[in-house]
């Protein structure tokens, strides 16, 4: 075995890793539903209630501080089914205005939890397994059909859009991570995050086709300015340069 093919093998081992994470979390969605759901938080935020969708959402933005969106490109369902979807969306999701749209449905979204606490008189529990059946999302069928219209909604966002369309335009638990990002770097302590050793680029480009969220790596790399809040830290751009000039930091 050659050298170059020993080099290889972590790197397809880490993304063989990261997208059967994502697969066995898209494959838990209807035992854990509940606990990711804006919608859920809504519900709670009803009747005063501080769901276990709040508690992590909250979880997030504070992990975001330190290792990004991370969650996006290893655990998330709602990306898993995306990336699933991807051999039949061709384009790549644009880097332009449209990605402003996120942080006004987060906008909306806040607003509308705040609302309905203070309808109920503000957080008057906090119930981490809200709707739950023993810990378990209710999988009724009025849950799942609704689960299918989501999940529908998602794919046609992502084929419209391009691949991981969803995730840069819509998705509000993103807005959070991204805030919580800038939190950092603002503060400029340690954090998780891709590094670029220009030398070593050939202009091969093959980084800025693997990013699932249409990133131009490339340039970055040629910038040597790999910070990015729509990154999601999945290294595909890490795993398919040839010439390592891309890596974990």
């Amino acid at each position: 075995m050659t050298e170059t093919t020993l080099s290889q093998n972590p790197r397809l081992s880490r993304q063989k890793i990261r997208k059967a994470l994502l697969i066995v979390s898209f494959l838990l969605l209807p035992a854990t539903l509940f606990y990711i759901s804006p919608i859920v938080i809504l519900m709670g935020a009803a009747e005063g209630i501080a769901t276990g969708s709040l508690l992590l959402f909250a979880a997030l933005a504070v992990l975001s501080l330190g290792v990004s969106r991370l969650w996006c490109g290893w655990l998330c369902p709602m990306g898993a089914w995306q990336e699933i979807c991807s051999p039949v969306m061709k384009r790549t999701v644009k880097d332009d205005r449209r990605n402003l749209v996120k942080y006004g449905v987060t906008v909306l979204w806040l607003a509308l939890i705040a609302y309905l606490f203070i309808g109920a008189g503000g957080i008057l529990a906090v119930d981490p397994f809200y709707g739950t059946v023993n810990g378990l999302s209710i999988t009724s069928f009025e849950t799942l059909v609704i689960a299918g219209f989501i999940f529908l909604a998602i794919f046609a966002a992502a084929y419209f859009m391009g691949r991981r369309g969803f995730c840069r335009v819509l998705c509000p638990i993103a807005t959070l991570m991204i805030v919580g990002r800038k939190i950092r770097n603002a503060v400029g302590w340690p954090a998780l995050q891709l590094a670029a050793v220009s030398g070593r680029c050939i202009d091969c480009e093959r980084c800025s086709k693997a990013c699932p969220m249409g990133l131009d790596v490339h340039g970055m790399v040629r910038e040597g300015q790999m910070e990015s809040t729509e990154c999601i830290l999945c290294g595909e751009c890490v795993d398919t340069c040839p010439e390592g000039a891309v890596r974990y930091a």
